[in-house]
């Protein structure tokens, strides 16, 4: 059985030979049926049930079981993650294992598909160094992303000295 650690590799050499395979389109049917349709139903399941409250049950869950470096954040009507050290991420750049240019895309790579049908979504942005955030709200909310700080104060990673470096 692969470990964890193990895994971050295994994972990111697979996003890098369907890359060379088929192109970005290849990874992105890639991430959103084998991860969001396949892996994640668990997921999809528990935020078409409770919503937000879901969502804060799942990623809370499992962020924490990563030991990722995070701040979850819920308000009315949006639910947000700012990411300060992704250990799947961090584990690569810290092993020299950069294999697919764009791993971080990963995540909203199988979340919007799962989530665009329950009727949600997905604001992203990564800097590809372990660090992003996710505002997601319902599909009709035509609220813009918040401004830096605005949502999850100085927890927000925007507000990071090293985000834009």
């Amino acid at each position: 059985m692969l470990g964890v650690y193990d895994f971050c590799g295994h994972y990111e050499w697979t996003f890098q030979w369907l890359h060379r395979e088929g192109g970005d389109t290849l990874v992105r049917e890639y991430w959103a049926e084998a991860i969001g349709g396949d892996s994640q139903q668990h997921a999809a399941r528990l935020i078409a049930e409770k919503g937000f409250a879901g969502m804060a049950e799942y990623w809370g869950h499992t962020l924490e079981h990563e030991s990722a470096g995070y701040r979850c954040t819920s308000a009315d009507g949006v639910f947000r993650i700012d990411m300060h050290d992704c250990p799947s991420k961090g584990f690569l750049l810290r092993n020299g294992l950069e294999q697919y240019e764009n791993y971080c895309a990963h995540c909203l790579g199988w979340i919007a598909p799962a989530l665009g049908p329950l009727g949600y979504s997905v604001a992203h942005q990564h800097n590809r160094r372990g660090q992003c955030w996710w505002e997601i709200r319902r599909a009709d909310d035509p609220a813009p992303p918040s401004q830096p700080g605005e949502l999850s104060g100085n927890h927000d990673v925007r507000c990071r000295d090293d985000w834009e470096a």
